[in-house]
C-alpha cells in the first residue's frame, strides 16, 4: 500500500536556508509573508495533500473518469469533486493570484510548494485546477478590461476552471497547420468551429462553467503560425456584463483511454460555431498562449518532481523493511533472519540516485518560481528583465529534466521492490505509468531541448546561460576560502567552463550546418541539467553548514552531495561526447536504410 508524507523538513530547508525566502519576500513587497505565515501555509497544504488527496490517488487510477456518450458529460472519480470543493473553500485556487481579482497575493515561490504537495499526493486530481492559473495569466496580460472583470474572479476563486486548447488530430507541435476557424459575428463575438484533442480537464462536473482558451484562425489569417488568434470560449455563454446564459456549442466528444493519470479527464472537444471572444490582438494568439504554456511547463516539471518524491518515499520505506539476504561485509542485523535491502550497495545506488535528483530538483524548481516573483514584482526594471531572461532559460531545463528524471526515479523505486513493484497493490507501477505523460504534454522533451538550444541560447547569444554562469561564479568566489566546500567548488567551476565552451563550439558548427542544433539538443539539455543540479548541491552544502539543523540532517546533505558529484555529475561526460560527435552519425543513414516499410 502506497503512503505519502509531505517532506516538510526538506521544503523548509530549501525555502529558508538555501533560497532565503523571507528576504526574498520582504524585498519584493510581500510584507506579510514571513516565516510564520509561510510555515502555516506549508502545514495546512501538507495536511490537505496527505489526508484529502493522497487517499484518492489509487481510487482515481482504478476507477478513472466516466464519459456519457449521449450527453457528452464527464464525471471524475469518486471523491474528486468533494476534494475540489475543499480546495476551493480553503482559498488554495487563488493562493498566488492578485488580491484585486480575489486572490491571496502570495509569492509564486509558495505556489510552487503547493503544486509539489498536490502532485505528490494525487497527480491526476492536480490536473483539474492546474491550467486555470495559466488562463488567469493570459487574461491578466492580454484581456480587455471587461474580460478581466468578467472572467478573472470566477477563475481565481475556483468557481470556474480553465483549459488550454491547442492540439488538433493532425497537428501538435506545428500549430501553423491547425484547422479550427473563428468567424466574426455582427455582435462582436466569434463563432469558433473545430476539434481539439488531448484537452486536460476539458469537461467535468467539478464546477458549473469551464473557460476554454482556444487557438483558431480568422478568415483573413496569414498562413502558418503567424495567422493564429486566441479566443475565450465558455462552456456556458457569458455576456459582457458577466451574466451566464445558455449552453454553448462546445461538447466533449470522447475521453482518452490512457496509460496513466486515469483520474484526469483528457478530452476530445468539438466546437460547432461556439460563441467566443477574441483575446488579445488578431493573429497574435501564439504570443498570448505562450503565457499559459510557460506557466504550465514549470507546473509539469513539478509534476515529475512530485511523483519522484512519492516514489522515493515508498522505495525507502520498503528497502528498510524488506529482509532479503545478508550484507556483503557481514550481517548488519544478526538477530534477524536476513538484513534489510538498504544494506545492499546497488539498492543504495538506486535510492541515492532518487534522493539526489529529488532534493536537487526541488531547488531547481523553486528557484525558477522565485524568479517569476522577481520578474513580476521587483522595483528595478533591469532586475525584472534579468529574472525574466533567466527563468526563460531555466524553464525547458526544469520541465524536461524533472520529468525525464521522474521516469528514472519511478523506475528505480519500482526496482527496489523487485517483483512486488510490478504488482498493483503496492502502487509503484502507477507512478511509473503516471510519470510517462509528463515528458510528453506541454511540449515533449525533444521540443524542450530545441527550445533551450535554439530560442533560449542561439537566438539570444546565450543571454540566459551567461546570467546563470555569472551566478555560479559569484557563489564560487564567495566561498573560495571555505575548505568545507572546496571539493564541490572546483569541479563545479570546471563544468561551468566546459559548458560555456561546449555551447560556443556547438553554435559555431550550427552556423554552417543547422542540423547540428537538433543533433546536439537533447544531450545539451541533459548536460545543462546535471550542471545546474551540481550548483544547487553545492549551494545546499553551503547552506547546511551555516544552519542549526540536526547533525544527522547536515551529514545526509553532505553525503548526498558527494554522491551526486561522484556518481551523477559524470553523466555529463557521455552527453559531451555525443554533442561533439556532431550531426553526421545521425544524418548519414538514408531513410531507406532504417529498414522495410
Amino acid at each position: 500500500m502506497s503512503t505519502y508524507k509531505a517532506p516538510l523538513d526538506d521544503l523548509r530547508f530549501a525555502l529558508f536556508d538555501v533560497l532565503g525566502a523571507e528576504a526574498h519576500c520582504a524585498k519584493l513587497g510581500f510584507a506579510d509573508v514571513n516565516r510564520e505565515l509561510a510555515d502555516a501555509v506549508l502545514e495546512e497544504a501538507a495536511r490537505f495533500a496527505e489526508t484529502v488527496l493522497a487517499p484518492l490517488n489509487k481510487i482515481g487510477d482504478e476507477i478513472g473518469c466516466n464519459f456519457d456518450k449521449a450527453t457528452g458529460d464527464v464525471t471524475p472519480p469518486p471523491g474528486f469533486k468533494q476534494a475540489f470543493d475543499t480546495f476551493v473553500e480553503g482559498g488554495w485556487t487563488g493562493l498566488t493570484n492578485a488580491p484585486e481579482h480575489g486572490g491571496q497575493g502570495m509569492p509564486a515561490l509558495l505556489g510552487g510548494v503547493l503544486t509539489e504537495l498536490v502532485d505528490s499526493a494525487n497527480l491526476a486530481w492536480g490536473n483539474f485546477p492546474m491550467l486555470s492559473h495559466g488562463a488567469v495569466k493570459a487574461l491578466e496580460t492580454y484581456g480587455e478590461a471587461w474580460q478581466q472583470d468578467v472572467f478573472l474572479k470566477p477563475l481565481v476563486s475556483g468557481q470556474w476552471t480553465g483549459t488550454m486548447c491547442l492540439t488538433e488530430p493532425h497537428c501538435g507541435t506545428d500549430l501553423g497547420l491547425l484547422k479550427t476557424r473563428a468567424e466574426p459575428q455582427a455582435d462582436g463575438t466569434y463563432a469558433v468551429t473545430g476539434t481539439k484533442i488531448f484537452i486536460t480537464a476539458g469537461e467535468h462536473d467539478l464546477v458549473p462553467n469551464i473557460i476554454h482558451l482556444v487557438l483558431a484562425k480568422l478568415p483573413d489569417a496569414p498562413a502558418g503560425a503567424k495567422g493564429i488568434s486566441l479566443f475565450v470560449v465558455p462552456k456556458f455563454k457569458v455576456a459582457r456584463d458577466g451574466s451566464v446564459g445558455a449552453r454553448n456549442a462546445v461538447r466533449c466528444g470522447a475521453i482518452e483511454h490512457k496509460m496513466g493519470i486515469h483520474g484526469s479527464a483528457t478530452c476530445v472537444m468539438n466546437f460547432d460555431g461556439a460563441e467566443g471572444y477574441l483575446l488579445g490582438e488578431p493573429h497574435k494568439g501564439l504570443q498570448a498562449m505562450f503565457v499559459m504554456m510557460n506557466s504550465a511547463r514549470l507546473g509539469v516539471g513539478v509534476q515529475g518532481l512530485g511523483l519522484s518524491e512519492r516514489a522515493y518515499q515508498n522505495a525507502l520505506r520498503y528497502a528498510r523493511e524488506r529482509l532479503q539476504s545478508r550484507s556483503l561485509t557481514g550481517p548488519k542485523c544478526p538477530d534477524k533472519p536476513a538484513d534489510p535491502l538498504i544494506v545492499q550497495p546497488d539498492v543504495r545506488r538506486m535510492l541515492l540516485s532518487q534522493k539526489s535528483l529529488v532534493e536537487g530538483g526541488r531547488l531547481l524548481s523553486l528557484h525558477a518560481y522565485s524568479l517569476l516573483d522577481v520578474a513580476e514584482h521587483a522595483s528595478d526594471p533591469a532586475e525584472r528583465e534579468r529574472a525574466h531572461t533567466l527563468v526563460s532559460f531555466l524553464t525547458p531545463i526544469s520541465k524536461a529534466c524533472l520529468t525525464e528524471w521522474s521516469i528514472e526515479n519511478t523506475y528505480n523505486a519500482l526496482q527496489c521492490f523487485g517483483g512486488h513493484g510490478y504488482i498493483h497493490e503496492h502502487g509503484m507501477e502507477q507512478y511509473a505509468r503516471d510519470a510517462r505523460i509528463t515528458t510528453l504534454y506541454e511540449g515533449t522533451t525533444g521540443i524542450q531541448a530545441l527550445d533551450l538550444i535554439g530560442r533560449k541560447t542561439a537566438a539570444t547569444q546565450g543571454a540566459g546561460l551567461k546570467l546563470f554562469l555569472g551566478e555560479v561564479e559569484a557563489f564560487a568566489k564567495q566561498h573560495e576560502g571555505d575548505a568545507a566546500l572546496a571539493e564541490f567548488i572546483a569541479p563545479l567551476r570546471s563544468k561551468c567552463q566546459e559548458w560555456g565552451k561546449l555551447t560556443i563550439d556547438t553554435l559555431t558548427r550550427a552556423a554552417s550546418n543547422p542540423d547540428e542544433l537538433g543533433a546536439a539538443s537533447t544531450d545539451y539539455l541533459f548536460y545543462s541539467g546535471y550542471v545546474v543540479l551540481a550548483y544547487w548541491w553545492a549551494r545546499s552544502v553551503a547552506a547546511v553548514n551555516a544552519t542549526s539543523k540536526p547533525q544527522a540532517f547536515k551529514d545526509a546533505k553532505r553525503d548526498t552531495a558527494r554522491f551526486y558529484f561522484a556518481r551523477m555529475l559524470p553523466r555529463t561526460l557521455a552527453h559531451k561526447a555525443a554533442i561533439e560527435a556532431g550531426a553526421s552519425p545521425l544524418m548519414a543513414l538514408p531513410d531507406a536504410g532504417f529498414g522495410a516499410e
